[in-house]
């Protein structure tokens, strides 16, 4: 790693739909910095960047992956820039956040042949409400319909003003063979792995003059001592115009667009250049920090107090744990003390090294701005704070998606039921997105994840790197069920085998309560007919069975039982006796007034555009919830607000995003239970088993 100050840093996330071609020019881009050998050609899921056997077996990027280079840029300065590839996936967006909470300048890849993608536009979304500033490159400009015009054309309609093209394609498709440089107005053509500048062919100049005139007065509109030089006949350096709109892109007032082909290596140098001129650096961008309830802003100064932010966590087959980790102040070197914000316990950093896909490379420290690795930290997790002692600061960890889709799973052997616990939590260290829960009701441990590939993927890496094998089973649904009318009964048990017997009998009056009232008792038993000291052994033979469940099987909720009267022997009855009797009453008023089965029914708030709710309010009717309002969320976007039976939600997450082209999102959390169609029973009861 060349050892640089931070204002010649720059960290750089490259993001994109799927199939936008993130990764293929980020080994294009290292290749052009000779950080490798240019590559082939590269296919999904086979780059020095996907590391993984997931990612090779499905041909895609999973998770980020670094890809740091040096590069001497036009300006005569050499730079170091962290370039962070991230997969388009819709499962795996999480990765692309997380990137994107620790670098300075996001690189939106856009193909030339499919344009602006759903992911394109969810994650342009949360790049401008964390004032993220961007940059588009329109990628694969020489595929059969390429069309950057029309590309440059969607951009501005999905996001608005703000694009300003520094390039325009020199040929298009098959025939592309260079781009044109706005700002110089001179061809830059290709061939054979070199270019050279032109002067700018015929048939491009009348179009790059007047993109160039735009270009300029777009610029210098953001600055006033430009715009006044400019006004008055002046005409600006292109180092001034770089200088303003550098500015004006860390300030996300200017989208600069760029363009080229990372398979025929055009226009790779030029986005190097771009990245690294235009691009801003640590320094530019203070992070805040919470000190207690304060927020702090911290400037990147390489001779500050050491703070770092761990944002990902990797479990390397030979090191062990490897957390990546920005350092946001300071310098960081080889075994130095640090404290973790969390835990308030040191952590020594044993070694460090620079991650370039599987490549690791020790460095003896890291300065402020730059991002590296440690192997083996005691007990640090993914979004841990680690500072100097006495420095009680902590990051807010980036703001993730929660995990809606979910499936059970039982470990295979008791082998693997000895090692699952430990082997979740490390899964989850490595994605912090994945859930884990136990629900006491069904007895289930359900894995939940962004989508069934997300979960698939979690399975595959659980078995392999923990070796760990689980079964897998659709969620049930908690069901319950409840006393459909009143009954008076007797709970009798009345056994002798010699010696002491066994004698009780407990009467019982059960009667329905309103929903949501739980469990009820009351004693009403008067003149000693079972002792006061018996009186709690029925209470928990009565809870016993409301656990083991009704008719169908399910937990009996929402029901008063009193004990008014019952009989007593003063050798043969024990609090067993009293408790069994008590059970047996409860499970014939069961069956003498009958039972209903109650389904949970959540709440559910589905945000997606305006185009999508009438879809999204027919299909919520169609899965027998009902729409209880609409909510305007932002421009061109509504939410609606629903009741919806839960059982019907159980594939949702998968379901909204086909009916929605990836656009839709939905929040839910349980409201109440509610009576179960009759119909509907015998399904809920099958799905249980």
């Amino acid at each position: 790693m060349t050892d640089l100050p931070t204002d010649r840093i720059r960290n750089v996330v490259l993001v994109g739909h799927n199939g936008a071609g993130t990764t293929t020019l980020a080994e294009a881009l290292l290749a052009e910095a000779r950080a490798i050998a240019r590559p082939g050609a590269v296919d999904a899921g086979t780059s020095m960047l996907d590391t993984e056997p997931e990612s090779v077996k499905r041909r895609m990027s999973l998770s980020l992956a670094m890809a740091p280079f040096d590069w001497t840029a036009t300006d005569g300065n050499t730079y170091h820039v962290n370039l962070i590839d991230t997969p388009g996936y819709a499962d795996f967006v999480a990765e692309a956040l997380v990137a994107m909470s620790v670098a300075d300048l996001a690189v939106f890849v856009v193909s030339a042949v499919d344009g602006v993608g759903v992911q394109t536009e969810l994650l342009w979304r949360r790049a401008a409400a964390m004032g993220l500033p961007r940059m588009v490159f329109v990628s694969k400009e020489d595929r059969d319909r390429a069309d950057f015009h029309g590309v440059l054309a969607q951009l501005t309609a999905t996001f608005g003003a703000g694009f300003v093209p520094l390039e325009l394609p020199l040929g298009e498709a098959s025939s592309l063979h260079g781009v044109a440089d706005v700002l110089s107005e001179e061809a830059v053509e290709y061939e054979g792995g070199s270019h050279r500048r032109a002067a700018l062919p015929d048939d491009v100049a009348d179009e790059e003059h007047r993109v160039h005139d735009a270009l300029v007065e777009e610029v210098v509109s953001g600055d006033d001592a430009a715009l006044e030089r400019y006004l008055g006949g002046e005409v600006l350096s292109v180092d001034e115009l770089e200088r303003t709109l550098r500015q004006e892109v860390l300030d996300c007032r200017e989208f600069p667009v760029l363009l080229g082909s990372a398979a025929a290596g055009v226009g790779i140098d030029r986005l190097a250049d771009h990245l690294c001129t235009l691009g801003p650096s640590p320094a530019d961008r203070p992070t805040t920090v919470l000190a207690g309830e304060a927020e702090v802003p911290v400037i990147a100064d390489s001779s500050g107090d050491p703070l770092l932010f761990v944002f990902k966590t990797v479990v390397d087959p030979f090191v062990g744990q490897l957390s990546l980790f920005k350092v946001l102040s300071g310098t960081v070197r080889v075994d130095d003390h640090l404290v973790n914000a969390r835990t308030g316990a040191e952590e020594r950093l044993h070694g460090l090294v620079l991650l370039r896909g599987k490549q690791q490379v020790p460095v003896s420290e890291v300065v402020s701005g730059d991002i590296a690795a440690v192997a083996k930290l005691a007990d640090t997790r993914t979004f841990d704070t680690l500072a100097r002692k006495g420095m009680p600061v902590r990051i807010e960890p980036p703001v993730l998606p929660v995990p809606r889709y979910g499936v059970a799973i039982t470990p295979r052997t008791q082998a693997d039921d000895d090692k699952l616990g430990g082997a979740l939590v490390r899964l989850q260290a490595e994605d912090p997105v994945l859930c884990v829960d136990r629900n006491p009701e069904t007895h289930q441990t359900v894995l939940r994840g962004m989508g069934d590939a997300h979960v698939a993927v979690a399975l595959e890496r659980l078995a392999r790197t923990f070796g760990v094998a689980v079964d897998t089973e659709p969620v049930r649904v908690p069901y319950r069920e409840t006393i459909a009318g009143r009954s008076t009964v007797q709970g009798k048990v009345k056994k002798q085998s010699g010696g002491h017997g066994q004698f009780a009998v407990a009467d019982l009056r059960v009667t329905p309560l309103p929903r949501g009232s739980g469990f009820q008792f009351v004693d009403s038993v008067v003149g000693g007919a079972i002792p006061r000291s018996m009186i709690p052994a029925v209470q928990r033979g009565i809870e016993d069975a409301l656990v083991a469940g009704g008719l169908h099987g399910f937990p009996v909720v929402d029901l008063q039982v009193e004990c008014f009267d019952g009989k007593y022997h003063p050798v043969d009855s024990s609090e067993m006796a009293f408790r069994t009797a008590a059970s047996v009453g409860l499970k014939e008023a069961l069956a003498d007034a009958g039972v209903l089965v109650l389904e949970p029914i959540s709440s559910v708030r589905v945000t997606v555009p305006v185009a999508h709710q009438g879809d999204v309010m027919g299909d919520v009717s169609a899965r027998r919830g009902r729409v209880t309002g609409t909510e305007t969320a932002e421009a061109g976007w509504c939410t609606v607000v629903a009741q919806v039976p839960t059982s019907e939600l159980v594939r949702y997450a998968v379901e909204l995003r086909s009916m929605t082209g990836g656009r839709g999102d939905f929040d839910v959390e349980h409201d109440h239970y509610d009576v179960l169609p009759d119909h509907l029973v015998g399904r809920a009861t099958t799905a249980d088993r």
